[in-house]
């Protein structure tokens, strides 16, 4: 059974194609990342697999449930960091994570699942501070650590380093590459060096559609690249003409 499996999915908002015809595959334990410029369909798609939109036509499971059908199954399975920081502003950072531990978790796994998340992002010395009076990087290392505490089978990081510095960025970097292998994830990103550090294959949407998928290595020789940032460029333009 694959992690993600989409058939033919597609989203139309009036008369906008927001996702047209992707077909995706993401095996089990496997870090995918789905490149794309503005408006090529990546949140979109994961707003789908995710169950927060309903898709047009098409098919789309993951953990082998689908999406329509077996949403709740599904809702389970997941953990969802999506591109706006997802936190209780007025709750300090420990209330955050009980809330989401109290959602997710049995009670006699609870407590110890919060110990877990503020040691692996290091949020010890905030965790008596309020959501809203952290820096963003910290925000979004909480909202992160936040769709973790449920122990997902599936995790899903919609740009999870935009706007974060580079120190910030790299500490997440560390933190996603301790998780690989240990669950299945679907990463979006605008930065080409996060997508050849991290990921296992890469995919570029460009207009809704799945133009190419590959290990960096292989997108580069496809495309005659010497790096993923030149063959990204190629796809986007050859996609747009």
């Amino acid at each position: 059974m694959e992690a993600i499996q989409t058939k033919n999915l597609n989203k139309t908002f009036k008369d906008k194609v927001a996702v047209d015809g992707l077909n995706l595959t993401v095996h089990r334990g496997e870090l995918y990342t789905l490149l794309g410029v503005n408006g090529a369909g990546k949140t979109t798609a994961i707003r789908m697999l995710t169950c927060l939109a309903r898709p047009t036509s098409g098919e789309a499971k993951v953990c082998g449930y689908d999406v329509i059908s077996e949403r709740e199954k599904v809702k389970e399975r997941i953990g969802v960091s999506p591109q706006e920081t997802s936190v209780a502003p007025n709750l300090t950072v420990k209330e955050n994570l009980r809330f989401f531990a109290d959602l997710t978790l049995p009670k006699a796994e609870r407590e110890k699942a919060v110990g877990e998340m503020i040691e692996l992002f290091r949020l010890g010395e905030f965790e008596k501070k309020k959501a809203k009076l952290l820096s963003g990087g910290w925000q979004r290392q909480l909202s992160i650590a936040m769709a973790l505490i449920g122990k997902p089978q599936v995790l899903f990081l919609d740009e999870p380093t935009l706007g974060l510095d580079v120190i910030a960025r790299r500490r997440l970097w560390e933190v996603v590459q301790s998780l690989k292998g240990k669950m299945t994830i679907l990463l979006t990103t605008h930065y080409m060096e996060e997508a050849e550090v991290l990921s296992d294959r890469v995919g570029v949407l460009a207009r809704g559609k799945l133009y190419t998928e590959g290990t960096v290595e292989e997108i580069e020789t496809r495309t005659n690249s010497n790096s993923l940032e030149e063959a990204f460029v190629a796809i986007t333009k050859e996609a747009e003409q």
